[in-house]
């Protein structure tokens, strides 16, 4: 299957069964001791990216895109802190959700700005690119493609997570331990670190910073990428 088809997938997923799962997965209400498991490992992840942001002590001052921004779990409190935040994802009603839980949070519709735009079609120019948890749905030739355009994006940072590719994790995911099952989300794809540097500095980037979240169910490795 190729590439256009992964698009299509994850499109029609997020705009259907898998919305309501996963909007109940970023949200706060009751959910299973799996999705309850991945809430706290996505959590850790964009808490370690707010950290970051916020220890550079100039947050406010930043213009940052934050590509697949599923219902603003990482915009809204990124404009709360006075980011100006331009936040799109390919599924409609992600970005529909995005929009009512940024008006409940910030009591207006001005930042962040939200869109419906596959990553590919993203444009415009900003300090820092974001991108978390929307690689592993993709293979490592698409998302070359994807880390490239970002990359063309950033005009100083970019940040991304991806789904490390590992012995243990390759095992997980051959015996089906990896998520709860084929019904509950979309392929999953691992990626090689040493990959995904190699794509990073062919563009001119250069690693600062790495983190890893890694749950029961949930495992996400995390790069800042500042231009050489």
């Amino acid at each position: 299957m190729n590439a256009a088809d992964d698009k299509t997938i994850v499109r029609e997923y997020f705009n259907s069964t898998g919305f309501d799962r996963w909007k109940r997965i970023y949200g706060d209400g009751e959910v299973n001791k799996v999705q309850l498991d991945i809430r706290n490992g996505h959590q850790q992840t964009v808490d370690t990216v707010i950290g970051w942001l916020k220890a550079d002590n100039n947050l406010a001052t930043l213009s940052i895109c934050d590509a697949g921004c599923g219902v603003g779990s990482l915009s809204i409190p990124l404009a709360t802190e006075g980011a100006k935040v331009y936040a799109s994802d390919i599924s409609e009603k992600m970005v529909t959700e995005g929009k009512e839980r940024a008006l409940q949070t910030l009591g207006n519709a001005d930042n962040p700005t939200f869109a419906v735009q596959d990553l590919e079609s993203l444009n415009g120019s900003y300090h820092t690119v974001i991108c978390l948890d929307v690689l592993i749905h993709y293979p490592q030739e698409k998302a070359d493609e994807m880390i490239s355009h970002l990359c063309s994006l950033a005009q100083s940072r970019l940040i991304l997570s991806f789904a490390p590719k590992t012995c243990a994790l390759t095992l997980l995911k051959k015996i089906g331990s990896f998520f709860p099952g084929p019904s509950k989300t979309t392929r999953a794809y691992l990626h090689r670190e040493a990959d995904v540097m190699k794509i990073l500095e062919t563009n001119g980037f250069a690693v600062q910073r790495k983190a890893m979240t890694k749950t029961r169910f949930y495992f996400s490795r995390l790069l800042e990428a500042t231009r050489m």
